[in-house]
């Protein structure tokens, strides 16, 4: 059957796409925030701005691989339905720990953040100001880039083993 081929298909790619997210998640939890958290708060707020500024002008392959590693996952999930049996509980898990550990802050937390520094024009703000910004901004940031980086990293080390089991 078509949809038995397709299924080994999708969730690897499912599982490549959600281990980059988590890759990416980790990067910027272990090295961006870190290396730019040294800045003052005028080149911290810059900094960040020109970071995230290319990843809300669309990036394709980040796009693609953001948005990929969700649609793969539900693909999977449901391709999963009757051809996983004892599996699919866990491919279920997977996608609702990823759903609701990584994307759903993302786009109620972190996200709605960076929006909010991204209307800071830091050329006209006095130091004060900055600080405050700043302090708004990157403490909240942090900690929930540390939750939704903990839930991508289980989310796929419980697809690499749902890989390694299924056959």
């Amino acid at each position: 059957m078509l949809t038995e081929a397709i299924l080994p298909i999708s969730l690897s790619i499912a599982t490549l796409f959600c281990s980059l997210v988590a890759g990416f998640l980790f990067a910027f939890g272990l090295v961006v925030m870190p290396g730019i958290q040294r800045l003052n708060d005028r080149e911290f707020i810059r900094a960040f701005q020109v970071m995230d500024g290319i990843i809300q002008n669309n990036q394709p392959i980040f796009v693609l691989v953001w948005v990929g590693s969700v649609i793969f996952l539900i693909t999977s999930a449901m391709l999963g339905i009757g051809q996983l049996n004892g599996l699919l509980p866990l491919l279920i898990i997977c996608a609702l720990v990823y759903i609701f550990g990584v994307q759903l802050p993302t786009f109620t937390i972190n996200v709605p953040l960076n929006n909010k520094l991204q209307t800071w024009d830091v050329r006209n703000l006095n130091e004060r100001t900055l600080k405050t910004a700043r302090l708004d901004f990157e403490p909240r940031w942090n900690r929930w880039n540390i939750i939704r980086t903990f839930f991508a990293c289980l989310t796929s080390t419980l697809l690499i083993i749902l890989l390694l089991t299924y056959d």
